[in-house]
C-alpha cells in the first residue's frame, strides 16, 4: 500500500516511469502496472496528490498485488537459482550478461535480462573490482547523503551511566555543508528525529536522501530494487523527499558523507568532555555552523556554509508544516470479541473480519486499520489499557450488554409496557446503575417467557405495593396471581397490638384450603 502510494505520488509530480521506479525503489514494469491500474481506477495526472485516497490505493493494490512464493522473487529467479553454479562459472570467465542469457536460452531457460543482471550482481559477484570514477555533484539543493558513525561514550542521565553515542551525519552533496544528530540508538524514531532536526538546521528538505542500508530504512537490501520499511516510506511521503539508498558494502555510493565520518570523530568528538547528550548536541550544531561550515574545503576550495547559503538554501523543498508523529505499523488479528489490540489498547472492528489479520497504522491521534490496502476502520488513539468501541461493530442483541447501555434497556422495557418501563427505571435509580442490569435483563426475559400483558399487570401490582423485586414478579407470574386483586387491609381489633394477626391464619388446614382455592381461581394460561 505504501509502495503503491509512493509510485503514484512520483507519477503525479510529473516524473517518467523510469524515474518513478527509481524513486520508489521498484522495477519499472511494476511502476507501469501500478500507474495503469490507478488510471483505470480514475486517477488523473492533472488532478494532484489529493486523489490518492485510501480507497483508490486499495483498488490498485487489489489489482496488482503480486503472488510470489517467497514474497520477493518470481519463477525466473527460481530457475536461475537452480543453475547458480553454472552462471557463476560464466561470470568468472568474463562473459557479459547478454551472452550468459543467450547460453541459458540454448539450454531452454528463458529469463528477462534485468532479472538475470540482478542475479549475476547479487549472487555471482558480477561487475565488482572495477575502477572508480569521480561522480558529478549534481543539482544544488537536490541531494543529501546520510550515514551513521560510532563516536564514543557519553553520560546518559536517564540510565545513570555512560553509553555509546552515534552520530547521524547529513552532508549536502553539492556544497558539502553538514549537520550532526547525536543519539544513543539507531531506531526509526532516532533516524526520523535526526531528519526533523536536519530540516530545521538547513531551513528546508533535500529532494533526495542517500542513506546507508540502515535497518530502520531498508527492509530488504538489493542492488537494484531495495525494499523500504513501511515506516520510512510513510515519513518520506510526509516530508516530500525521495530515497536512493547506497548498495550493501558500497561506500563509494555515498562518498561525500563517508569522508566526513573520520572528520567528525577527529575534529569534533576526540578529546572533548561532554556533560550529557543534550550538551553534546548543542555543541555539535555550533561546530557544524562555524568550524565545519566555514572551513576551506579541500575539493571545492570554498566554504561549505557560504556555498550552501548562496546556491542551495533557496532550492530546498519547504519543510513540513507540522511535526511528524512517528506511527506504529503492526499486523493485528481480529479476535472473537470484535476487537484488535494496538499499543496495549483495544479497538473494535466489524464482525465480518473476525479471525482475519489487518494492518494497523497508529500515530498519536488516530488508529487506522487496513485490509489488503482498503481502509476498514478508524478510531481515535487510546492510551495503554483504554478501549474504543463503535456500537455499530457489535451485533444488535449484544451491543447494549457490551456498552452497558442502560438507556437501551429502559427503552426495551417501555416497549413491553408502561409499568414494565417504570419498573426498570426504578431498578436503575441507584448510585451504581450498571450493577442492576442483571435484574432488568431477567425482567425482559420474563416478558419473552410469559408475554408482555401478564408482566405489565404484575409490574403494575408491584408498583402499587412498592415492591421492587424481580423475583417477586417471577413468583406472581409462576402462580398466575398477577390479575388477583389486592385484598383490602384488615381492620385492627380494639386493643390488639399493631402487628396482631388472626389465630386462624396459623391453622395449617385452613392455609392449605386457601392455597387450593387460589389455584382454582387463577386464569388459565396458554403454553
Amino acid at each position: 500500500m505504501i509502495e503503491v502510494r509512493e509510485v503514484l505520488r512520483a507519477w503525479l509530480a510529473g516524473a517518467g516511469l523510469r524515474k518513478v521506479a527509481e524513486q520508489a525503489g521498484v522495477d519499472r514494469k511494476t511502476a507501469r502496472r501500478y500507474v495503469e491500474a490507478a488510471r483505470a481506477a480514475g486517477l488523473v495526472r492533472e488532478g494532484g496528490a489529493g486523489q490518492l485516497s485510501d480507497a483508490l490505493v486499495g483498488q490498485v493494490v487489489e489489482v496488482v498485488r503480486p503472488v510470489r512464493a517467497d514474497g520477493r522473487h518470481g519463477v525466473s529467479w527460481a530457475a536461475l537459482e537452480e543453475r547458480q553454479e553454472q552462471v557463476r562459472g560464466w561470470v568468472e570467465q568474463g562473459l557479459q550478461v547478454e551472452k550468459i542469457r543467450l547460453k541459458l536460452v540454448r539450454l531452454g531457460v528463458e529469463v528477462p535480462y534485468r532479472t538475470l543482471h540482478r542475479f549475476c550482481v547479487e549472487r555471482c559477484a558480477f561487475g565488482r573490482g572495477k575502477t572508480t570514477v569521480r561522480v558529478a555533484d549534481g543539482t544544488p539543493g537536490k541531494e543529501c547523503q546520510v550515514d551513521f558513525a560510532r563516536l564514543g561514550l557519553i553520560y546518559d542521565p536517564v540510565q545513570g551511566r555512560r553509553r555509546v553515542a552515534h552520530a547521524l551525519i547529513f552532508t549536502a552533496v553539492y556544497s558539502r555543508h553538514m549537520f550532526i544528530w547525536l543519539t544513543f540508538s539507531q531506531t526509526l524514531e532516532a533516524v526520523i528525529a535526526g531528519c526533523e532536526a536536519a530540516w530545521r538546521f538547513f531551513g528546508g528538505v533535500f529532494g533526495v536522501l542517500v542513506p546507508d542500508n540502515l535497518s530502520p530504512v531498508i527492509a530488504s537490501a538489493d542492488a537494484v530494487n531495495p525494499t523500504f520499511t513501511t515506516g520510512w516510506l510513510d515519513y518520506a511521503q510526509h516530508a516530500g523527499f525521495a530515497t536512493d539508498p547506497a548498495r550493501v558494502r558500497s561506500p563509494k555510493d555515498k562518498p561525500r558523507v563517508e569522508r566526513m565520518v573520520q572528520y567528525v570523530r577527529g575534529n569534533f568528538f576526540a578529546g572533548e568532555d561532554f556533560a550529557d547528550l543534550a550538551d553534546a548536541q548543542v555543541r555539535a550544531e555550533a561546530w557544524c555552523r562555524s568550524t565545519a561550515g566555514l572551513r576551506l574545503h579541500g575539493t571545492t576550495a570554498a566554504r561549505p556554509a557560504e556555498v550552501f547559503a548562496e546556491q542551495e538554501a533557496g532550492r530546498l523543498l519547504a519543510p513540513p508544516e507540522r511535526p511528524y508523529d512517528v506511527p506504529i505499523f503492526k499486523q493485528v488479528k481480529v479476535h472473537k470479541d470484535f476487537h484488535v489490540e494496538v499499543g496495549k489498547a483495544l479497538y473494535s472492528v466489524p464482525g465480518a473480519y473476525i479471525g482475519r489479520h489487518l494492518l494497523a497504522r497508529a500515530d498519536g491521534a488516530l488508529v487506522k486499520l487496513f485490509d489488503g490496502g482498503r481502509l476498514v476502520k478508524t478510531h481515535p488513539r487510546q492510551s495503554a489499557g483504554g478501549r474504543s468501541t463503535d456500537r455499530a461493530d457489535l451485533p444488535e442483541h449484544r451491543a447494549a450488554y457490551a456498552m452497558r447501555d442502560i438507556d437501551a434497556l429502559i427503552r426495551a422495557a417501555h416497549r413491553a409496557g408502561l409499568n414494565v418501563g417504570i419498573y426498570a427505571e426504578r431498578h436503575f435509580d441507584d448510585s451504581l446503575p450498571w450493577t442492576r442490569m442483571r435484574q432488568v435483563y431477567r425482567l425482559l426475559g420474563l416478558v419473552r417467557r410469559y408475554g408482555a400483558g401478564p408482566v405489565e399487570a404484575a409490574c403494575g401490582k408491584a408498583l402499587e405495593l412498592d415492591v421492587l423485586s424481580v423475583s417477586k414478579i417471577s413468583s406472581m407470574l409462576a402462580a398466575g396471581t398477577e390479575h388477583v386483586p389486592i385484598p383490602p387491609p384488615r381492620p385492627a381489633a380494639a386493643g390488639a397490638g399493631r402487628f396482631a394477626r388472626d389465630p386462624a391464619e396459623f391453622n395449617p388446614a385452613r392455609r392449605a384450603h386457601l392455597t387450593l382455592l387460589g389455584s382454582a381461581e387463577a386464569p388459565e394460561r396458554s403454553s
